[in-house]
């Protein structure tokens, strides 16, 4: 097998994995991975153009994309966390199986964010784009925010100032 297809090869089985564990959220995953991807390499292409890179901005990149992740694993766990609960504690049944509820909603915000960040750097790097598209994005995110905050609603103490 030549490395091409080795590589082929591996990329499928991965989709394969994340498809057969998660269905359609592994593709969601996916996703999520792919614009994080996107997002690190336009930004470093917009701060090279601008002749602003650094390696300390570099740095502060991938950790804060470490950061996002960790959020989405906690997302993860406490959507597992609730399920458990769900399914063992005495007392309480749902209408219907849970799965997950958390995790899908901060993927999706946090896509939604990478999109827009993505958007910001073409325009840095000189790209044409619709006014619009970037305000489709940003209301996007905000029914994500809504509608993550009619999960457990926020008393006017705990909003972001």
């Amino acid at each position: 097998m030549d490395r091409v297809t080795e590589i082929k090869a591996a990329c499928a089985a991965a989709v394969a994995v994340l498809t057969a564990l998660w269905g359609w959220f592994g593709w969601v995953v996916l996703l999520f991975v792919a614009c994080m991807v996107a997002d690190y390499a336009t930004g470093t292409m917009a701060a090279m153009y601008t002749g602003s890179w650094s390696s300390a901005a570099a740095r502060k990149g991938i950790l804060h994309k470490l950061a996002c992740i960790v959020v989405v694993a906690v997302a993860g766990a406490a959507d597992l966390l609730l399920g458990m609960m769900l399914a063992h504690l005495p007392g309480i049944v749902l209408p219907f199986d849970y799965t997950v509820l958390i995790c899908p909603v901060v993927v999706v915000w946090y896509i939604l964010t990478e999109l827009g960040s993505i958007i910001e750097n073409a325009v840095a790097l000189g790209a044409p784009c619709p006014k619009w598209l970037a305000g489709v994005v940003d209301a996007a995110k905000d029914a994500v925010e809504e509608t993550g905050g009619k999960i457990l609603p926020q008393s006017e103490e705990d909003e972001e100032p």
